[in-house]
């Protein structure tokens, strides 16, 4: 039994289809040449029409049809060739023209025509309008999509060179003049268009995908009569408007295809000057409105506005002094409200196109606030008002969120950075009266990260915020940062993430800066009264800038006391405001943070010395001093609260007596009362420095030495050394101890003895061998050879007579 041939696959068959073609294209083509190198032209010609009449089949694919096609039109080339130098020599075309038609089939006698009607046309253009004419009417004839389109698209091809091109006279001849070659492009082109629609709508249904592939292969042959037409440097503006324009829209919109309507309108932009556009804008947008439902409009109209804006910027004038009186570029013409006519298209196709998503919509938006920003820097209101029409539209449809992936939020996180971009300064986006209405429209994930860039942005534009109303309009618009928010996820909060969003607001607080002191002190108000409600989490981070950029004010109220008389009250109404400020974080359940920042204010209340303030500065220490009795409960957290109390303290100079000794005394007593014995050692220590003070910087009172207190302190330091359990933490101790006691004896201190010094040497060489050996005793030996070393060359080089190391016993 015979073996069942294989079964071909589609590519396999169509190349089969393909050589099987141009084999006889090939064979055909030599005998033609053959024919015409001994001149028998009626031989030439059969072999023409047998070579051409390959072009007759429905087998091939657009693709492998177009391969044939070229094959064959470059075969056809040489015949032309030889045809026109023999005409040229003297033989009749008008007989070879009519001969021509009689030809068997119609493909072959078409292609034969156009032939030899271009050769025609070159050797009598007097002839030039009529035979052009024919033959864009005798092409009716082939009504096969595939073979039409490939067959026009040859006459097209053939007469790009020979179509007139010249402005209409009175007394016009038989050559034809612009008006001819418009209408036969036209012509033409609603031929091709027809035919290339047509291919739509054969064949099964199941095969549409493929048939919609195909046509996306062909469209640059109906497409190359707009290139052809843009081409003729007699169609001027007027005849663009009056002719040319109109004659392709009728068609583009008569067609009712979409695939064809978006490509040809698409190339309608691409292939006309830019100027033709400017003059036609509302013809051609108004036939963007009637396109079927399937097309995709958007595209069309943001393509055209982007081409135009692109068109405004490249031309001359744009800048400041290339403006007319309306701000808009000199390159445009004054008759051209550009940015009116876009919206009010983009309105009508939004309100006429039911279909329009949602995110296109916003998609044209995006598109006319680009067109204003390139053509109409200077115009705050045309960007604004797109804003206000795209909040209707929402209105209208009845849509109040958008999803932070969806893409209708994506287009509008977009409209809404175009300014910041642009502009690059939050005070000029703030003018924009419905940015934040539309920033609205966004669900909490999108406004916050819409937030967050706005803030980037000011920060890296170093924009200042100078005024009490720009607070709280640039603070409003970032609230999602601010803020709970109604819609914001229930559930635990990211405080890392958290703690980076709010430091990038601290940071912006720097940035209200008022040239005003009085300004900025309402500046600084404004904003306390917006973020004081940002809850424990937030305020943590967002009250202190406030805070310290309330006591930069204070100090610059004292650089302008020689010109202001309310100088010291106005100083005293800002410690209030941090004060209460403060307050407010105790009340949030903070507690270090709060004291770091009364002992900041007191420093700066102390530096600064207005009328009363004393009692101020004692009543910011003694909130410091209720903090650490009342709130501070953790021993690390004690010792260091303690300890910046006392390095506070020892700077602060306005103090008289009254107040410094029961401070002094308190800061003593609690670090004695410290939990751990080497924290209450180090406490009362450090303790000791504050009876032997350092500068007095605003105020005429003396420096305090008592060298009693400080001897007292030391000595209860070393009786709690001894009682810790652990050798090596007392050894430790008696070394940081040794330490204290050099340095007040170096500063005078009568109290402090040799002797002294030689007691707790000695006491410390007792214990040290009986260390483990550790990496901890290592340090500690290393920290006492370093304190003998410095008395070493302290006795081998005395700094003075007074201090004297002799009978030290190291």
């Amino acid at each position: 039994m015979p073996a069942t041939p294989q079964q071909l696959s589609p590519v396999e068959e169509q190349e089969k289809l393909l050589d099987e073609a141009l084999g006889v294209v090939k064979v055909q083509a030599f005998q033609l040449k053959r024919c015409l190198d001994k001149n028998k032209l009626m031989d030439a010609l059969k072999h023409a029409s047998a070579m051409l009449a390959e072009l007759r089949t429905s087998l091939l694919s657009p693709k492998s049809y177009y391969e044939l096609y070229m094959a064959i039109t470059d075969e056809l080339r040489h015949m032309e060739l030889y045809l026109l130098d023999e005409f040229q020599k003297g033989r009749k075309v008008a007989d070879l023209y009519e001969l021509v038609q009689y030809a068997g089939n119609i493909v072959p006698r078409l292609y034969l025509l156009i032939t030899v009607g271009l050769v025609y046309i070159k050797s009598n253009s007097g002839l030039k309008r009529d035979i052009l004419n024919d033959l864009v009417e005798m092409c009716r004839g082939v009504q096969h999509p595939l073979r039409g389109l490939f067959l026009r698209n040859y006459l097209l091809q053939c007469t790009r060179n020979v179509l007139p091109d010249i402005a209409e006279t009175e007394n016009d001849d038989g050559d034809g003049n612009v008006r001819d070659s418009i209408n036969f492009v036209l012509m033409n082109f609603a031929e091709m268009n027809k035919l290339w629609v047509r291919m739509q709508h054969q064949g099964h249904s199941r095969e549409k995908q493929n048939r919609e592939k195909e046509r996306e292969e062909l469209r640059i042959l109906v497409g190359t009569n707009l290139v052809r037409l843009s081409q003729l440097e007699s169609v001027t503006m007027e005849k663009y408007q009056k002719t040319v324009l109109p004659g392709i829209l009728e068609q583009v919109v008569s067609c009712r295809d979409a695939i064809a309507q978006e490509y040809l309108m698409e190339c309608i932009i691409q292939v006309f000057p830019d100027e033709f556009h400017l003059q036609t804008l509302n013809p051609f947008l108004k036939s963007c409105a009637e396109l079927e439902a399937g097309v995709n409009v958007k595209n069309i109209v943001i393509s055209l506005m982007e081409r135009l804006a692109a068109f405004s910027q490249r031309s001359e004038g744009v800048g400041d002094s290339g403006r007319n009186d309306q701000g808009s570029p000199t390159c445009l013409p004054p008759d051209v409200q550009l940015f009116e006519v876009f919206s009010d298209q983009v309105a009508s196709i939004i309100a006429n196109r039911q279909d329009l998503p949602a995110e296109d919509m916003v998609s044209l938006e995006v598109a006319l606030v680009n067109l204003a920003h390139k053509c109409y820097p200077d115009r705050v209101d045309y960007v604004d008002k797109v804003m206000q029409n795209s909040i209707e539209v929402f209105k209208r449809l009845g849509l109040e969120k958008f999803e932070l992936n969806t893409l209708v939020a994506k287009e509008l996180q977009k409209l809404l950075k175009i300014p910041i971009d642009n502009y690059n300064n939050l005070l000029t986006v703030l003018k924009l009266q419905h940015y934040a209405p539309l920033m609205q429209h966004l669900d909490y994930y999108g406004r916050k990260l819409l937030s967050i860039y706005i803030l980037n942005n000011a920060l890296d534009s170093e924009t200042l915020i100078t005024t009490q109303e720009q607070v709280e309009q640039a603070l409003n618009l970032v609230k999602t940062l601010v803020s709970d928010q109604s819609d914001q996820p229930k559930g635990e909060v990211d405080l890392e993430e958290l703690a980076e969003e709010q430091g990038l607001l601290a940071r912006f607080i720097h940035q209200f800066k008022s040239t005003s002191a009085d300004q900025q002190y309402l500046v600084l108000s404004a904003a306390r009264k917006i973020l004081g409600v940002g809850g424990p989490l937030r305020i943590k981070h967002t009250l202190p800038p406030l805070i310290f950029q309330a006591y930069q004010l204070a100090y610059k109220y004292k650089d302008l006391k020689k010109e202001d008389d309310m100088w010291e009250k106005k100083c005293q109404k800002i410690f209030q405001f941090t004060h209460s400020t403060i307050s407010a974080l105790v009340k949030a359940e903070l507690a270090e943070l709060p004291l770091r920042l009364f002992l900041q204010g007191a420093l700066a209340i102390n530096q600064i010395g207005f009328d009363n303030h004393e009692t101020v500065a004692y009543e910011f220490l003694s909130q410091a001093f209720s903090l650490y009795e009342d709130e501070i409960s953790d021993s690390k957290a004690q010792l260091a609260a303690i300890t910046l109390i006392v390095g506070t303290l020892e700077q602060i100079s306005c103090f008289g007596e009254e107040n410094a000794e029961p401070l002094r005394t308190q800061c003593a007593l609690a670090a004695s009362k410290l939990l751990k014995k080497p924290d209450q050692c180090r406490g009362v220590a450090t303790c000791s420095h504050l009876f032997w003070s350092g500068k007095s910087l605003a105020s005429n009172r003396e420096e305090t030495h008592d060298g009693k207190r400080v001897v007292e302190c030391l000595k209860k330091g070393l009786r709690i050394a001894k009682q810790c359990m652990d050798v090596s933490v007392q050894v430790q101790l008696y070394v940081e101890l040794l330490n204290h006691y050099i340095y007040f004896y170096e500063k005078g201190n009568d109290q402090i003895s040799v002797q002294i010094l030689n007691q707790v040497i000695g006491k410390i060489k007792e214990e040290l061998p009986n260390l483990d050996s550790s990496d901890e005793t290592d340090q500690i030996t290393k920290h006492f050879n370093n304190t003998l070393e410095h008395l070493r060359s302290r006795i081998e080089n005395p700094d003075s007579d007074v201090i004297s190391y002799e009978g030290l016993e190291i």
